[in-house]
């Protein structure tokens, strides 16, 4: 069980560092980044933007990096990229070197996630994994009450951002240093020789290239097969509802008054303080799969997050409906992330990592169409109508596994009780 146990806390600190302050930590400290670098909006979207690319671009990296060298060289790369990038933003002195460190640390996401479903897959006994891969991607909720936390502080003057930013990069150090520790070596199937041998034949045209092998062939076949549908159509559109809600639900309360006793400037601060609060329900994820089975957890996943943009939309200024939109949107995406996680192992056996990046990178998809959707229709029609119409997907997806529970039959009396 040792080497069990040593890869779940190696992939719940890599989620917890790489999906907390690298993937959140702009969004927390941009009130903080604004006041010193006198950032735009237009500005601040841009430096977003880098970081989210920076993702995308790692993704296919980690493909590549996991399959030559063995996860733990994609992680530990992801690691060090974190931590050298949150070194840059602690010493920025203008906003291209923030930018930079935004982007350095934002590749940390896309390298340090899906390598752990290849692991656990040589580590995990299959009855345990569901489990193992619902803990690596909860670490999330804990790296954002981290982040939450610090910002919280900066914003009431206790801390300086840069301590907090200087502290996030010896938190990518100490994770560099966990998964040497916690993942496997490499297979030993795939040395630098053979990488570069792989390379150059890549490039070759394709008249001189080699013949494509069954084992080339049937990944092809698997990451294309019917059964893939409904895991990259559920990541779309969770990938649109989650970057909806991250990227205008603060603003959405701000707009409207704020809540009552609190400064704008820590309305962020509480609602990822309650998406991480009540995403620590992630950790059961395995679990309740294991008791009502797929369609029955992604009916209530989509519908949570169904309810928690239409609470943003006609409760932004209380203080209830704020921290259950944020709990129940919280709870949504660490579920959803940790069944995205296992359901890529089972679909794809000997190449989790593989599916997993066809399914974050289609989660990714979504969420560059959903907020540039979301942003034209909140100009055209306000942020209300926007929140409510941006729910139809989560809903529509919701009643779509709802309709596929199997509801008990009523039993009917013998025939000659009927009449």
């Amino acid at each position: 069980m040792r080497p069990v146990i040593q890869l779940t806390a190696a992939g719940f600190l890599a989620t917890a560092v790489a999906f907390g302050p690298a993937r959140m930590g702009f969004g927390l400290f941009l009130p903080a980044f604004r006041e010193e670098f006198a950032l735009s909006t237009a500005t601040a979207g841009v430096i977003a933007s880098g970081g989210f690319l920076a993702f995308l671009v790692a993704l296919l990296v980690s493909a590549w990096t996991g399959r030559r060298f063995g996860e733990r060289v994609s992680v530990t790369s992801g690691a060090l990229a974190a931590s050298a990038g949150f070194a840059a933003v602690a010493a920025a002195g203008d906003p291209a070197l923030l930018a930079v460190g935004i982007a350095l640390a934002g590749t940390s996401a896309g390298l340090c996630w899906a390598p752990f479903n290849d692991a656990a897959e040589r580590v995990v006994p299959e009855h345990a994994r569901a489990t193992a891969l619902s803990v690596v991607s909860t670490g999330t909720t804990f790296g954002v009450a981290a982040a939450a936390g610090l910002a919280l502080a900066v914003t009431q003057g206790v801390l300086d951002w840069r301590g907090a930013w200087a502290g996030f990069a010896l938190g990518g150090l100490v994770l560099a240093g966990v998964a040497q520790a916690g993942l496997p070596p490499s297979r030993g199937k795939h040395t630098t020789r053979t990488a570069l041998k792989e390379i150059v034949q890549a490039s070759l045209p394709a008249n001189l290239a080699p013949a494509p092998t069954p084992e080339t062939v049937a990944v092809e076949n698997r990451l294309m097969q019917r059964a893939a549908i409904p895991l990259y159509t559920t990541a779309l559109c969770f990938g649109m509802t989650n970057a909806i809600f991250l990227s205008f639900a603060a603003d959405r309360v701000v707009s409207a008054g704020g809540l009552p006793g609190l400064s704008n400037e820590s309305a962020s601060v509480v609602i990822f303080l309650g998406y991480a609060a009540f995403g620590v329900l992630g950790l059961a994820t395995g679990r309740i799969e294991g008791r009502i089975g797929l369609a029955p957890l992604f009916c209530i996943i989509f519908t949570a997050a169904t309810l928690s943009l239409w609470l943003i939309a006609l409760a932004p200024t209380s203080w209830g409906g704020v921290v259950a939109a944020s709990g129940l949107h919280g709870a949504a995406i660490m579920m959803v992330s940790a069944v995205f996680s296992f359901w890529s192992v089972r679909l794809f056996p000997g190449r989790s990592t593989l599916g997993f990046t066809a399914t974050l990178l289609s989660m990714a998809i979504g969420s560059v169409v959903g907020p540039a959707l979301a942003g034209l229709l909140a100009a055209a029609a306000g942020p209300r109508t926007m929140f409510l119409a941006a729910a139809i997907p989560a809903l529509v997806t919701a009643l779509w596994f709802g309709a596929k529970l199997r509801l008990p039959r009523p039993r009917l009396p013998p025939a000659k009780e009927r009449f």
